[in-house]
């Protein structure tokens, strides 16, 4: 039997030492964090996954899509080097994917990638 551990979550850090991905959740209701810390949870377990828990964006980028009790959420993240990196979370107004919420996780993306090549 392989020695099967998840993949660890880490949260995308600004120069200033902020969370921007943490701190969106912790202003959610609890009944809201619970809600998409349980689809973290599976996504950490059962990475790769796909519909309809995960999608791609494309560029290395995934949503992770949490149906909440009374609206729905969005978590951007990427995986690299067998973690997982939260990059943005938003609640879903639109069908597709706002192109402002995209933008900024890949910006994300690319300054964790820099930063981690350093």
């Amino acid at each position: 039997m392989p020695d099967f551990h998840p993949l660890p979550v880490i949260f995308f850090r600004t120069e200033g030492g902020n969370e921007p991905m943490r701190e969106w959740l912790k202003d959610l209701p609890a009944d809201e964090r619970r809600a998409i810390g349980e689809d973290l949870m599976t996504l950490q377990y059962r990475w790769p996954l796909g519909m309809p828990l995960v999608r791609s964006l494309g560029d290395g980028l995934w949503e992770l899509r949490s149906n909440l009790p009374t609206r729905i959420a969005r978590c951007l993240f990427y995986v690299p080097k067998g973690r997982i990196v939260m990059l943005h979370g938003f609640i879903k107004k639109t069908q597709k994917t706002p192109t402002e919420d995209k933008a900024l996780a890949l910006k994300r993306k690319h300054a964790h990638a820099q930063a981690d090549e350093n």
